[in-house]
This record gives structure tokens, C-alpha cells and sequence, in this order.
């Protein structure tokens, strides 16, 4: 794990630790904890994700909590909902439906989403969605949908998740499986969260069985492992899930993503602030 990752989790730490009023000695304390957890793992090669999830489980203790984001991921999920049939409407006459839902999608990732008017939202969803993806493989996605006989869509966050409804109704694929996290951590999708927006009614969704925000598949459950293998196409959103799914060739892995940070775009290239639609075969396929 890089330094500016470490450093990166300790300023998430400090905001979460603030926002749940733990006391500065205890504060000290975990901030003590992790540190010694960075120090004894810094020769496992450990991803950020996982280092992430074992800091989110000590917060969540002291914290007593099981969801430290869940009135956020309530309010990102509503403010959503209350777009979906406008941006609908912006997709539905689009001449590319396809192409439309998916940059929604994308713009969706975008997006750090907070206290704001319905109307900001939307114009700054319909500006990010205007944006060309600077690695665009969403042609070669598409055909890879046609001939899939199973489709694993990875989910990132709350109220994205919408967005991601709106794109797999467009997709309109009969055996198209949506992954949520095995628990709340930060404000990722929970498989709660996709029942409440409405997205069970466009895709059968399945818990990975693990609370790191990514897919980790050493930690995930037999079943989800299962349908993993199986799938066709994989459908990643976001940097998390990127992270922890870059080193595998041997699955046909779509990433859908903005780059928000440098360590993540010189893993792929690209600046930061920067979206795509990524094929980690595209290499081998010319």
C-alpha cells in the first residue's frame, strides 16, 4: 500500500471518529491501533481496501454502530430517486440509450454527493454525462452484453446505485446479477440499499460476504465466489472495487470509474478527474 493511501485512511479516520463524537483519548487509540496494523502488514502486500475495512471495524466498535454513513446513504438514495425520472426522460430521448444510461452511470461515480438543491444536482449529473470517457471501451461492452449468458454488475455507493438501476433497466439483461458489500462500510451499497431503490426489480442481487469497500475475493462467500467464476462479463464501479479486481486476467472486467486520485490513475494512466470505461483485456484483444 502506497503512503498516500495510508494517509488518505487517516484523514477518513479523523472525519469519522469526529462525526460520532469518540472521545480524543479513544480517538488516540485507534488511530494507535492502526497504525500498528499498518506496520505489522507492510510486508503482506495488503491493498488499501482491506487496510480500509479493518479501520472501519474499529471505528464501528467504539462507535457502536453498525452503519457509520447510513443517514448519508438515506439522503443520497432519496435526492436519487426524486432525478430518476427526469434523467430517464434525458435518456429516452437520447439517440444512444445505451451510451446515455452508461455515462449516467459513470457521472453517478462522479459525483461526491452532499447537501445540495435537486436542480444543482441534476445540471452537474447532465454535465459529467455530456463528457467523453478519455479510455472507451463502452462499444466493446455493449456486443460483450449481446452474447453473455450471465452478467455480474459490482456496485460502489449509495445513490449511484440508482443510476446503476437506470443503466442495467436499459441493458435489459435476463441473468444479470448485481453485488452488493457484506456489510455497511463508508457509504458503499449494502444489499438493503438496493432493495429500497428499487433495483431488485431489474437485476437478482447477491452480498459478496465481505465488509472491505471492494471485492476481495480471497474474503468473499463460496456463493458469491461461485457466481464470480461463472459470470461472462463483469461490470465493476468505481476505484474500490478496481483495486481490488486489477490483477485478474482471467475474467472479462469491464471497470466503470472516475479517477479521483493520482495513485489510482497512474495504475491505469489516466489523469486525475478523468472517467472510463475500461476492458482489462483490451490489451490482449488489440
Amino acid at each position: 500500500m502506497q503512503p498516500d493511501c495510508e494517509k488518505c485512511l487517516r484523514l477518513q479516520a479523523e472525519k469519522m471518529l469526529k462525526k460520532h463524537h469518540i472521545s480524543n483519548n479513544e480517538s488516540k487509540n485507534i488511530i494507535g491501533r492502526f497504525n500498528k496494523y499498518l506496520k505489522e502488514q507492510k510486508n503482506n502486500n495488503i491493498l488499501t481496501p482491506e487496510a480500509a475495512c479493518y479501520l472501519h471495524r474499529l471505528i464501528k466498535r467504539e462507535a457502536n454502530t453498525i452503519d457509520l454513513y447510513q443517514k448519508e446513504k438515506e439522503q443520497y438514495n432519496k435526492l436519487m430517486l426524486n432525478l430518476e425520472k427526469d434523467i430517464r426522460e434525458v435518456i429516452n430521448r437520447s439517440e444512444d440509450p445505451f451510451e446515455s444510461a452508461l455515462r449516467y452511470a459513470l457521472a453517478g461515480n462522479i459525483i461526491d454527493f452532499g447537501p445540495s438543491e435537486s436542480f444543482d444536482v441534476m445540471e452537474t449529473l447532465s454535465t459529467a454525462a455530456s463528457k467523453i470517457p478519455v479510455i472507451d471501451h463502452s462499444g466493446l461492452l455493449y456486443k460483450e452484453l449481446q452474447n453473455a449468458s450471465t452478467v455480474l454488475y459490482l456496485g460502489d455507493n449509495a445513490g449511484e446505485i440508482v443510476l446503476d438501476k437506470i443503466f442495467i433497466s436499459v441493458i435489459n439483461h435476463p441473468n444479470l446479477w448485481f453485488a452488493t458489500r457484506g456489510a455497511p462500510v463508508i457509504n458503499d451499497v449494502t444489499t438493503e440499499d438496493a432493495e429500497k431503490t428499487g433495483l431488485t426489480k431489474y437485476a437478482r442481487v447477491i452480498s459478496n460476504g465481505y465488509d472491505a469497500p471492494s471485492t476481495l475475493l480471497q474474503h468473499c462467500s463460496p456463493e458469491f465466489k461461485t457466481l464470480f467464476n461463472k459470470a461472462d462479463i463483469i461490470i465493476s464501479k468505481g476505484q474500490g472495487n478496481l483495486e481490488g479486481l486489477l490483477n485478474n486476467k482471467n475474467k472479462k472486467i469491464f471497470y466503470l470509474l472516475m479517477v479521483k486520485c493520482n495513485v489510482i490513475g497512474e495504475l491505469i494512466g489516466v489523469d486525475k478527474k478523468n472517467s472510463v470505461v475500461f476492458f482489462n483485456q483490451s490489451v490482449l484483444n488489440g
